[in-house]
């Protein structure tokens, strides 16, 4: 029987370029190399636009301003292009960006898109009305109370993700369900009509499209039961036949390939398609 390969569709955040994440670069892609990765995507997050707000409390207290943060953006691109040519000869590599949903990201994507050139871009949501959810419980329930419900706030993390998918069409959608991070009840919400009428209307985008799913096993590396995408939803996306291909979300060499061989065990019994479909490139 043919083992299924590892690969990441969305990893090598690095402490290098992100406040949270630790290591160098070159020592995380020598993690994929010994874990025998044939590809990977290294996916770092984009700069903000500029406002002060919406930085987390890492990137304050890093004293980073909005031209420090689209300088050391820069200085990833050209170090990851450097160590695609370093490490051709043992794997590909692929430099790409984790977009973000703030105000204003419409205009200012496209043009980090155009400045960059990254090879692909990861469509992710991590902020609603400018607050970003995933930080911690604390900034989770700030935007809970601020938009009143949990109910209410995944149907505008939907409706934000419904927007960026249209509009950007990236390569790879992040995480899908990453709202339900600090929600213990996140599997009969989901289910709701509201909510769930959200999620086949994403899904249904994701298809026309044509877009990779990005399997998220960065939850499993903080304590979670499963990865995202849920498992309810997961199949559904099955049944829709839409590709999906894992994504360790590594945070440093501790994190590279972590839970692989579980969440590729979770695709291969739904019956997916693990010949990993690679993430179709920009052209400039």
């Amino acid at each position: 029987m043919k083992k299924t390969v590892s690969v990441s569709v969305h990893g090598g955040h690095s402490g290098q370029f992100c406040s949270h994440a630790a290591d160098t670069l070159d020592d995380i892609i020598q993690g994929y190399i010994r874990e025998q990765f044939p590809w990977v995507g290294i996916t770092e997050h984009a700069p903000f636009i500029g406002e002060n707000s919406l930085y987390y409390p890492d990137e304050r207290e890093a004293g980073l301003t909005p031209k420090l943060i689209l300088q050391r953006f820069g200085d990833y691109m050209l170090e990851c292009r450097r160590l695609q040519k370093k490490y051709r000869d043992k794997i590909r590599l692929f430099s790409a960006m984790e977009i973000e949903t703030y105000s204003g990201y419409e205009q200012f994507v496209p043009y980090l898109i155009n400045r960059f050139q990254p090879d692909y871009i990861v469509g992710s949501v991590h902020f609603i009305n400018d607050i970003g959810f995933d930080y911690s419980q604390t900034f989770y329930n700030r935007i809970v109370e601020t938009v009143g419900g949990k109910d209410e706030l995944y149907c505008l993390y939907f409706d934000k993700q419904y927007e960026m998918i249209k509009i950007l069409k990236p390569s790879v959608v992040g995480h899908f369900d990453l709202i339900r991070i600090f929600d213990s009840n996140y599997k009969s919400r989901l289910l709701k009509p509201d909510i769930w009428q959200r999620i086949e209307r994403n899904l249904q985008l994701i298809k026309d499209l044509d877009l990779i799913m990005d399997f998220n096993l960065r939850s499993l590396y903080k304590g979670a039961t499963e990865p995202y995408i849920s498992r309810s939803i997961l199949k559904r996306v099955r049944e829709l036949d839409i590709a999906v291909v894992p994504g360790d979300d590594s945070h440093g060499v501790g994190s590279v390939g972590n839970y692989l061989t579980e969440g590729i065990k979770i695709l291969e019994d739904l019956d997916f398609d693990t010949n990993w479909r690679q993430p179709e490139l920009l052209q400039y």
